[in-house]
């Protein structure tokens, strides 16, 4: 999946959810922790990011360096769909 791709989906996402449809509010490099994801609403995007992009987010990778804006957040998740689709298959 593209960059472009992952950044439009979760930004929809986030306006979505977080935002009440208040796209204006959403900033490349705003925080989003605290600002507009509370705790709970981390658990709330890591399950989506999980099941969106079929990739798994390990206890240790929920740090603001992931998650902390929109440009972060798409770093990491093209990150992980990267390393997923290098994985060796685990059937061969």
């Amino acid at each position: 999946m593209k960059t472009e791709e992952i950044d439009r989906e979760v930004r929809s996402f986030l306006v979505t959810h977080f935002l009440s449809g208040r796209a204006d509010r959403l900033r490349e490099d705003g925080s989003l922790l605290g600002d507009i994801v509370d705790s709970a609403g981390v658990i709330e995007l890591v399950m989506y990011l999980q099941n969106r992009f079929s990739i798994t987010v390990e206890d240790d990778e929920v740090i603001p360096d992931n998650l902390d804006s929109v440009k972060s957040l798409v770093a990491f998740v093209a990150r992980k769909t990267e390393e997923r689709a290098a994985a060796p298959d685990a059937r061969s």
